[in-house]
């Protein structure tokens, strides 16, 4: 049993999940009436709802009770960088998804609530805010999952070094619980693509499509134009020649590895070729991997409109401001989680009064095109830590007069 363990965890997921669409597509044409193949979709779907609310409140705490104060000079340029372009992310999506709308095929989809107005999403927003954290967990409220997660997190920040080590135990614990559920993902992508293909038809592959177009088109924005201003900006010169090695060298192979923790080494010896000082990068590198999440915060921001879309929410400015800003805040979260940004779906969903079981269905369309949607989104995010990085320290080069290295 263990071999075969083995042997199934050693296959790539991404060939895996492929496999899981293709078989799911195929009975769902040839065997549209064998209803029992849904089910896969529906324990992998529970199950993730039923982790996901614990994952976040045990990351977020854990990473804010650890979190160190950082001497370095620089930190403080990189920081804002990291969240300006975060939140400028999600404001990319958010225009992509008014000029571009999507919708997307949901079970019961009209049993959504849509808020009345900025008033009531705000209100909805506070209340959920201050909801009892145990009724928040057991109820899935993520606002209030989150805000009593900041809350006790800086807390405990003050508390002795085996309370902390406690908690990142915890807090890795879970995440080893989600990677389990993430590996049979297969098996679920196969229950959902059969459900949605048996009542939907192949049709329902043109509908991915064009999500998958809205997704990869704000990310490559973002990449090359939206950073190339930030850049351009902060250096006053051509700034495509840093973010092209950037995307090639760094967003490359996070694109094929589909994980900033594991790219890590790469951008440190990136940042090492670009002459960086290693006491800025060593800190700032993995800190991006963690709070430096514009890709997550895309995709947050597109799948969250599409399912408002889809529930005939009407979105005004004022609230996509908030959900830019939520979106940016959610995405902070979501380093260290397989699948992060798609489990984090239902914080965004809340702001619109989105219920659970609605937002869930959301995150399993995200685990289908997953296979595009999360490549792209690593790449992203782990090619603009270097970028920015980079970018903080050419800033005091410059006033200190020094040629930078492109």
């Amino acid at each position: 049993m263990k071999n075969i363990v083995t042997k199934w965890n050693n296959i790539s997921l991404i060939l895996r999940i492929l496999v899981g669409m293709i078989i799911g597509a195929a009975l769902g044409l040839l065997v549209p009436k064998a209803t029992g193949f849904a089910i896969l979709g529906d324990l992998f779907v529970g199950a993730l709802k039923a982790i996901a609310p614990v994952l976040v409140f045990a990351l977020v705490m854990s990473s804010l009770a650890n979190a160190k104060e950082g001497s370095n000079a620089n930190m403080g340029t990189v920081i804002f960088l990291y969240m300006l372009s975060t939140i400028i992310g999600a404001i990319v999506a958010v225009i992509g998804s008014f000029l571009f709308p999507i919708t997307i095929t949901l079970t019961d989809a009209a049993a959504g609530d849509s808020p009345s107005g900025l008033i009531e999403v705000v209100e909805n927003l506070l209340l959920k805010l201050v909801s009892n954290p145990i009724q928040s967990l057991s109820e899935a409220n993520y606002l209030g999952i989150l805000c009593w997660a900041v809350i006790i997190g800086i807390a405990l920040r003050k508390s002795n070094d085996t309370t902390k080590k406690c908690l990142s135990d915890i807090a890795e614990a879970v995440s080893v619980a989600v990677r389990w559920i993430i590996s049979l993902a297969p098996f679920g992508i196969l229950g959902l693509v059969f459900h949605a293909v048996s009542t939907s038809g192949i049709e329902i592959f043109t509908e991915y499509g064009k999500l998958i177009a809205l997704l990869v088109g704000c990310m490559l924005f973002q990449e090359f134009i939206t950073n190339g201003i930030i850049v351009g900006t902060c250096l006053k010169t051509n700034p495509y020649p840093l973010i092209s090695r950037c995307a090639r060298e760094s967003g490359l192979t996070a694109f094929f590895t589909r994980s900033s923790a594991a790219n890590i080494p790469v951008n440190m010896e990136l940042c090492k070729k670009l002459g960086l000082n290693k006491d800025n990068y060593s800190v700032s590198i993995p800190l991006g991997s963690t709070i430096n999440m514009d890709g997550a915060a895309i995709t947050i921001t597109v799948m969250t409109l599409a399912a408002a879309h889809t529930l005939g929410i009407e979105v005004s400015i004022p609230t996509a401001i908030i959900l830019s800003i939520l979106s940016a805040i959610s995405a902070c979260g979501a380093s260290g989680i397989a699948g992060g940004s798609l489990l984090l779906i239902p914080v965004a969903c809340s702001l619109f009064g989105i219920s659970n079981d609605i937002a869930m269905q959301v995150v399993g369309v995200g685990f289908i095109i997953g296979v595009i949607q999360d490549s792209c989104e690593t790449a992203l995010n782990s090619s603009s830590d270097v970028l920015l990085t980079a970018t903080a320290e050419f800033m005091q080069w410059r006033k200190e007069g020094k040629k930078l290295p492109f």
